[in-house]
């Protein structure tokens, strides 16, 4: 059997959740809003499918262009491009400077 290359393809563990993470996801977190301009993190959780970013894009920092729906627009460079990413607010965290 051949393997597979799928959309989701190769991410056991990088979707998979901490043990204690696990369960239902906090309301601060869904209604947290984002002001256009402020940075985040794409943390993609897996209980959501809805609004999920490519998997290349795991862990990077981004800005908040502009609100579509629910959703965000944000722009993530990669490599030498910068793309802009139509992502939900439960795959997103505020990025602190510390």
């Amino acid at each position: 059997m051949g393997t597979s290359h799928g959309y989701n393809a190769g991410t056991r563990r990088l979707f998979k959740r901490a043990i204690r993470e696990r369960g239902k996801i906090s309301l601060s977190k869904l209604l947290y809003e984002y002001e256009v301009g402020s940075n985040v993190i794409i943390r993609i959780d897996s209980s959501f499918q809805k609004g999920m970013p490519h998997r290349r894009y795991h862990g990077k920092i981004g800005t908040i262009l502009n609100r579509r729906g629910r959703s965000y627009v944000v722009s993530v460079s990669q490599g030498d491009a910068v793309k802009e990413i139509i992502v939900r607010p439960e795959h997103l965290e505020p990025y602190q400077r510390t």
